[in-house]
């Protein structure tokens, strides 16, 4: 078995990802025990340097983060955990705990930054902001939102126009957005659907001819 190599006090730094986005969540230690526990109950549990003593996350606030996977790199001194997690990374309530830019800029307009995107806006709406003024109107405004939107990208494609087809499929994956945020569905929630649906179908089995 492959040994880890922690630091003088026992340690051994821990980058957690998020397995479903790959976003790095947080940087954390832990010693022995607190490795030997998170094998054990599949859920992450660190050492506080500042405090001296085990930690579990989520413990108090009830954001639990599910080891998935955990590699150790070349030189065997770090390691790189994937947890589904239960809720915000960070004790601000951030998703991650790593959010202030110090140089360039590494937003990329995904799925995931613009669902949380949205879902912030109904949280706390902005005036001003057409996503709010979405959720003002309620789930009826949204729903016609999102079938205008359908039938654009229908009359789009039926034209063959490249960009303008990609263009109306953005507007209606915005506007699908809105309407998850409204409805409380989580984009987890639609990649387990989809991983459900994904299966090798099986060879059917042909009938003798008569």
């Amino acid at each position: 078995m492959t040994e880890l190599k922690f630091d003088k006090q026992g340690l051994i730094p821990v980058i957690v990802q998020d397995v479903e986005t790959d976003e790095v969540l947080t940087l954390a230690y832990m010693n022995q025990e607190s490795y030997e526990l998170t094998l054990k109950d599949q859920l992450m549990t660190f050492y506080s340097r500042s405090r001296k003593e085990l930690w579990r996350k989520g413990e108090t606030s009830g954001n639990y983060q599910h080891l998935v996977s955990l590699k150790l790199d070349c030189d065997q001194d770090a390691l790189v955990a994937k947890v589904r997690k239960d809720g915000p990374a960070c004790h601000t309530g951030t998703e991650s705990c790593f959010n202030e830019i110090l140089y360039g800029n590494d937003q990329q307009a995904t799925i995931d930054t613009l669902y949380e995107l949205v879902k912030g806006r109904k949280e706390i709406p902005q005036e001003g902001s057409y996503t709010s003024y979405l959720f003002e109107k309620g789930i009826e405004k949204i729903l016609k939102k999102v079938g205008e939107e359908s039938t654009e990208v229908v009359i789009g494609a039926m034209k063959e126009d490249h960009e303008e087809t990609v263009f109306e499929i953005s507007d209606l994956v915005y506007h699908v957005l809105v309407l998850m945020v409204e409805m409380g569905i989580d984009l987890a929630e639609v990649r387990q659907e989809l991983a459900n649906r994904h299966v090798v179908d099986k060879k059917v089995k042909q009938e003798p001819m008569q």
